[in-house]
């Protein structure tokens, strides 16, 4: 039993949610965002919440069914309030900066990184060691910022590259005489 699927959705105001021909359409201030739908679920709409049930005992709806309320709140929140992810530089020289539609970092390689910026996905730099990664699209906005870490990962010595704000860097000890 889905302890997530049971639980339905709750539309905010300002969000329309539509279903049409399996696709599920949600619309927000910040967009719109689509989701084709299982055939093994059952998703509806109605008085402000989206409800989704399995359609049969099979392991695979039952999966199904706690995956596509979590996708179908994912666009709800994403369409009302967006999401975003902060990155932060850690390094001697290391910084970034946004030129036009690129994300120029100086990552210690002996040139600079230039990430294009994908549709859909702002990327600011408040400070010169900060990367804001926002969208409306929360695996969008994830696979962003996991690119951008990618660059140069945090190294357990020193603790030099890009790491989530969040993210807490295991130390190592370095070689002792």
């Amino acid at each position: 039993m889905s302890r997530v699927g049971k639980y339905p959705v709750e539309v905010p105001a300002g969000v329309t949610v539509s279903i049409n021909a399996g696709i599920l359409t949600a619309k927000g201030k910040l967009g719109e965002l689509k989701l084709p739908l299982s055939p093994l679920v059952e998703t509806t709409v109605d008085e402000g919440k989206v409800a989704v049930k399995p359609l049969g005992s099979l392991a695979q709806a039952r999966m199904m069914w706690g995956t596509t309320r979590a996708l179908v709140a994912s666009m709800v929140k994403g369409v009302s309030e967006g999401y975003s992810k902060t990155l932060e530089i850690t390094g001697t020289g290391f910084r970034a900066a946004v030129q036009g539609s690129n994300l120029v970092m100086n990552l210690g390689y002996s040139h600079d990184v230039v990430y294009p910026i994908p549709q859909g996905i702002k990327i600011t730099t408040p400070r010169p060691t900060a990367v804001v990664v926002e969208g409306i699209d929360k695996q969008r906005v994830g696979q962003v910022a996991l690119d951008i870490r990618n660059f140069r990962k945090p190294e357990p010595y020193k603790g030099k590259g890009v790491r989530y704000e969040t993210e807490t860097i295991r130390r190592k000890e370095g070689k002792k005489k």
